[in-house]
């Protein structure tokens, strides 16, 4: 099976459960949101972004590694699962043990607290699902991950449903977070077991003592990620007087965001072992793999930001309702960092996967060092404005810091074909935005539907794709049949 097959196996089999997380996500953050009320649902997302950043702790790059090492050498799978199970169980309980402290010193209430603990416990859970995700992955069989992925967007909808039904408080929806993880977890943990690798309990201290030393890398630029994607929350919440409900209305917008980059994750993940074998194979193709990555995401990302601009008042008032109003200013331009992530995921994963992690992780750093100084200047003069603006400057500076590192590595996009890209992409939406704002009274679904329509025509006649394009589709189009 050739690269182009590969990417294509792995994509498709991603595909359908993205797709379903994308709806389900999408139909359940809104039934919680508009239920809940922006209070109550501030208060959840505070507990979400706060275990999302204590979390990366109970992994520390352990995943990404494991992917990276096994998709190399699968007979070290039954040996790194072994050892990272044990490990993830010894570091979440040293985490929760400091969480405690650090509630108390931020100052939430008894019912915040509360949740904060139970969410974090179905962060647990769903960090040794991730743990099994890349034992998938690391084998090219991404139909496991995306049939976990789906089964927990299905539950997570349901479990919504049923507890907006019965009248549940923000309490009882913590919880289905926990009870979720924890079924989604057995699922994973039956499918390795029986697909995969045979389980024994292992400690072999020196692999991991070099496990750890090598996952670092990876953890420390985890923990500088997630804490330029969630620590805007946690500041709002600590620095504004109705913070809880400030919350909510940055996490409606915030939450529309998360569920896009969902698409481009997809390519992402399928594309990580891929380029963690290409490196040692074959570095040119390796070069051609980013051109094209980066091409494909400008072409499906800049449209996207260019719509929810145009439609960020319908979608937020039809979505969350007219209590998330303020949601909409937000949406306006948080949807800028999902172009910039999109970008910095595909030159995140190229430096991880040429063994330039502790590059990255430098660069993580700088970003969440200033997202954080920028969050304590804007936050108090601007509130969830001032949040959103120094997410998105933090997110242009990090890819601005990959791109110049891919380049004096050799990695680099030549400007031509980088502004013809842009030109094409740019003028598509430009026309695809004109017929937006003329529709804007027209059925929304029929808006979303002729603007895209337009967008694929426009591509068409100014010859975005070319020949070696209409190969790797053609290609594609045979591996999914």
């Amino acid at each position: 099976m050739d690269t182009v097959q590969r990417i294509a196996k792995n994509m498709f089999s991603l595909f359908g459960a993205q797709i379903i997380c994308l709806g389900l996500g999408f139909f359940y953050t809104m039934y919680m949101a508009r239920y809940l009320g922006a209070e109550s649902f501030g208060i959840l997302s505070f507990a979400l972004a706060t275990t999302a950043i204590f979390g990366v702790f109970t992994d520390i790059g352990m995943t990404t590694l494991t992917t990276k090492e096994v998709s190399k050498n699968e007979l070290l799978s039954e040996k790194y699962l072994s050892n990272i199970l044990l490990m993830k169980i010894i570091l979440s309980i040293i985490t929760f043990i400091f969480i405690i402290p650090s509630l108390n010193l931020i100052g939430c209430s008894k019912q915040t607290e509360f949740i904060v603990y139970i969410i974090f416990l179905s962060v647990i859970f769903n960090s040794f699902s991730n743990t099994f995700y890349s034992i998938f992955q690391a084998y090219e069989k991404m139909e496991y991950q995306s049939l976990g992925q789906g089964l927990n967007s299905t539950l997570m909808y349901s479990g919504i449903l049923l507890a907006i039904s019965q009248r549940f408080d923000v309490i009882h929806f913590s919880m289905i977070y926990l009870l979720v993880s924890i079924i989604v977890f057995m699922t994973n943990f039956g499918i390795c077991l029986r697909k995969f690798v045979r389980l024994h309990i292992e400690i072999d201290s020196t692999f991991i003592k070099k496990t750890l030393k090598e996952s670092l890398p990876f953890g420390i630029s985890s923990i500088f990620i997630v804490i330029y994607y969630y620590i805007d929350s946690v500041m709002l919440s600590i620095m504004i007087s109705n913070g809880d409900e400030v919350v909510g209305w940055y996490n409606a917008a915030y939450r529309m965001v998360l569920i896009l980059l969902i698409i481009p994750s997809m390519y992402t993940t399928a594309m990580f072992p891929i380029m963690s074998k290409l490196h040692k194979t074959s570095e040119n193709t390796l070069k051609f793999v980013l051109e094209k990555s980066l091409k494909y995401i400008l072409i499906l990302c800049i449209p996207i930001v260019t719509g929810t601009i145009l439609l960020s008042d319908r979608i937020i008032l039809l979505t969350f309702g007219i209590e998330y109003s303020q949601s909409i200013i937000i949406l306006k331009i948080l949807v800028w960092s999902f172009l910039f992530a999109s970008i910095g995921g595909i030159f995140g994963y190229l430096l991880n996967s040429i063994n330039k992690q502790g590059t990255l992780t430098k660069i993580v750093g700088i970003g969440a060092i200033l997202n954080i100084v920028l969050n304590l200047i804007f936050i108090p003069e601007y509130s969830y404005v001032g949040a959103s603006l120094a997410t998105d400057f933090t997110r242009l500076i990090v890819i601005y810091m990959e791109f110049i590192v891919l380049s004096k590595i050799g990695y680099h996009l030549q400007n031509k074909i980088l502004l013809n890209i842009l030109f094409k992409s740019v003028a598509s939406s430009l026309i695809m935005g004109i017929l937006v704002i003329f529709m804007h009274n027209v059925n929304f679904i029929l808006t979303i539907f002729v603007s895209m329509t337009s967008y694929i025509i426009t591509l068409y006649v100014l010859c975005a794709f070319d020949k070696e394009d209409l190969r790797l589709f053609r290609s594609l189009y045979v591996s999914a049949n």
